[in-house]
């Protein structure tokens, strides 16, 4: 067995296991929070922030915010799955009847790179290295962490699609944050002074995240415990 054939089986491996560990708790839960429009109010609450502390400039923030993003979901989904064309976990006949399915949900045919880890990513790392703030830096990476995860959780990708993804978007966010230091260099240096000034303002998606976080807890205690005792 080479190389290619020991990391796959390794990566097939993990991805049963973590598979596995499931409930009708986390079942809901996970596939909420990996929808992308779950997180519209923390998006919200990021661009109430970039035009808080940047105004005029701010469309330059936003701008590279949105641009980072694009290019992530682009690179991982337009370019690199039809490139590898690896099938999704949830699509492959050797795993069939092995694999966790959530409402049947098994995404598109190739799974490498996860454009979910990508995005969350690109995201998290570009906005952290805006703010400046090192609580919104732990809390936005935990979330970009445990999106990742359900993507494994919900079968339609294995580890490494994951971990691809996670590089597609931390070299994206890198590069996108080179840029605008390079085009617009006073928007970086500013941002320093702007947000040690207004750490509070600065927590507001903090914030945002864990009321969403909460609501989604509570949302999936209520379905999980409705679908166990049968709609009582």
């Amino acid at each position: 067995m080479n190389i290619i054939d020991s990391l796959k089986l390794w990566d097939t491996n993990l991805f049963l296991f973590l598979n596995g560990l499931h409930s009708s708790f986390f079942d809901e839960f996970m596939y909420v929070f990996s929808e992308k429009l779950t997180w519209i109010p923390l998006y919200i609450s990021v661009l109430y922030i970039v035009i808080k502390f940047w105004k005029s400039k701010s469309l330059w923030v936003i701008l590279a915010l949105v641009l980072c993003i694009v290019i992530s979901d682009q690179v991982s989904s337009g370019l690199i799955k039809d490139l590898v064309q690896r099938p999704r976990p949830s699509h492959a006949e050797n795993l069939k009847g092995l694999v966790h399915l959530v409402y049947n949900y098994s995404g598109g045919r190739f799974g490498f790179v996860s454009s979910h880890a990508a995005n969350a990513f690109g995201f998290a790392l570009l906005s952290s290295l805006l703010f400046k703030n090192r609580i919104y830096t732990l809390s936005i990476f935990c979330w970009a962490i445990l999106t990742a995860y359900s993507r494994i959780y919900l079968g339609v990708h294995y580890p490494l699609d994951v971990l691809g993804g996670i590089l597609v978007g931390t070299l994206d966010a890198i590069l996108c944050f080179w840029t605008l230091r390079k085009l617009r260099p006073v928007i970086v240096n500013a941002q320093i002074q702007n947000l040690q000034t207004s750490k509070i303002k600065a927590l507001i998606p903090v914030f945002t995240l864990l009321l969403s976080v909460v609501a989604l807890v509570a949302y999936s205690f209520v379905i999980s415990f409705y679908n166990r005792t049968g709609g009582l």
